[in-house]
């Protein structure tokens, strides 16, 4: 019997579902297509219980093979990565026991023996006859986090969307829980989405362009070399509407400057993780970052400055690590530090991974990134600690200066910038010019732990 979520997509019939490499498919077309994957699926023996792995980003072609396998119960591992290495390094961590692919249009499936138990977890949801969902962390402070989703739980709650016609950009990736929720919150009401080849600046402005993008999900990283790149004032950007921003930090100077960028524009922190899914907030205002959690399916608590939250979409459990960050009665330690404000509204600052200790005092670093792109000669910039005999961490600032702009001088500008802005023992003791700072391929930025 379909689910809920097939019956949805099927009866939105004709309506533009998907834009991909200058293609345009209709519902009824996805629906076929997830039909057509389905049979796939039975005439290669892959059984509602297996682990399949898929390899490849969004396309409308792995979009139907997800949802087929989301109708067939199976527990599903996106993996978007190119590098072999990391590929079967997740095939191995998630337990995987059958690969599907497309190659030059043809749907190649490759069954996997193995000796290897199948983890209780991956028993547990079997047995409920649920299908799944397997993520991973970024792996940015050692190895990569396998989390299982109970799948049938976390779509569950966008069974209530209304019918709203609107074409939102898919800009998160395939593996991403930030992009997944942007596809099923599309699918689930109707709406359109298109899906980039590329996240370049100047190639997704043309793409907002070209299709009349409504919404435009983001990483602040992203949004900052947007405005780096000049690439608004390029394309017609006058279709959109909302720009959603999250994954990490937004420096409330960038927040300004794209506000007086795009002032049409309504911006729009959202908050989730892989472990918890996302999670309903509401955003203060488009020119501050403060945000109320009103989830009717999560409760929260700020514990010595940390969010911790316990979710209905909680995940069932990593697969390849202790879960230390779970307490015994459920409320999971996001990490994340945050601020309070009247209203129950909240203000993320930080990681607490993420700040440095400069003789016992506590440095947040996207409180020292708002305030230097803040100078006119910077265009970029990463802070982070570096370790310190006498004060145990300093704090270091690598800098992307604007065309023109003189290294030299750049240093003293920078401090005597900063003396009118933040405590002293804030104030970058070092100061690296660059090129460009590190950051991810999913645009969230790589800090340096020394």
């Amino acid at each position: 019997m379909p689910s809920w979520l097939l019956d949805r997509i099927e009866s939105y019939g004709e309506l533009p579902c998907i834009f991909y490499q200058d293609k345009s498919y209709s519902y009824k077309e996805l629906t076929e297509e997830i039909k057509n994957n389905i049979s796939f699926l039975e005439k290669n023996q892959i059984k509602k219980e297996e682990t399949v792995a898929i390899l490849g980003d969004y396309a409308f072609k792995t979009i139907a093979l997800f949802f087929a396998l989301f109708e067939n119960k199976n527990i599903i591992v996106p993996i978007t990565s190119k590098a072999q290495i990391e590929i079967e390094e997740r095939i191995n961590e998630a337990y995987v026991e059958t690969i599907i692919k497309y190659d030059k249009e043809q749907l190649i499936c490759k069954k996997l023996t193995t000796n290897k138990p199948k983890h209780e977890f991956l028993v547990s949801l079997n047995q409920k006859n649920h299908s799944g969902l397997i993520l991973f962390s970024s792996g940015s402070t050692g190895k990569p986090k396998a989390m299982l989703q109970d799948l049938d739980i976390l779509t569950e709650v966008f069974q209530d969307r209304t019918k709203r016609t609107s074409n939102m950009l898919v800009f998160l990736m395939f593996d991403h829980i930030g992009g997944l929720n942007t596809l099923f919150n599309a699918l689930s009401m109707g709406a359109s989405i298109t899906i980039p080849e590329n996240r370049k600046a100047d190639y997704i402005c043309a793409l907002i362009e070209k299709h009349k993008v409504n919404l435009l999900p983001a990483s602040p990283t992203f949004l900052n070399l947007l405005l780096i790149s000049e690439a608004h004032n390029k394309y017609d950007l006058s279709s959109l509407k909302v720009i959603t921003y999250g994954t990490e930090v937004m420096p409330e100077s960038l927040l300004k400057r794209l506000k007086n960028t795009l002032p049409r524009v309504k911006l729009i922190q959202t908050f989730g993780t892989s472990e918890t899914g996302i999670t309903k907030v509401t955003s203060q205002s488009s020119e501050n970052t403060f945000i109320k959690i009103d989830d009717p399916n999560t409760e929260y608590k700020i514990v010595e400055g940390e969010l911790w939250l316990k979710s209905k979409t909680r995940m069932i459990g990593y697969l390849n690590h202790e879960m230390d960050n779970v307490t015994d009665d459920g409320w999971y330690k996001t990490g994340d530090l945050v601020e309070t404000a009247e209203n129950g509204f909240i203000k993320i600052i930080g990681r607490v991974k993420e700040v440095i200790n400069v003789g016992g005092e506590k440095v947040l670093p996207a409180e020292v990134e708002s305030i230097l792109l803040q100078i006119p000669q910077i265009s970029d910039c990463m802070v982070y600690g570096e370790r310190n005999p006498i004060t145990g961490q300093i704090v270091v600032a690598d800098l992307v200066l604007k065309d023109g702009v003189e290294s030299g001088k750049i240093k003293k500008e920078v401090r005597n910038f900063c003396k009118e802005k933040m405590d002293t023992y804030k104030i970058p003791v070092k100061i690296n010019v660059v090129d460009k700072t590190n950051f991810s391929e999913r645009f969230k930025k790589i800090r340096r732990k020394t």
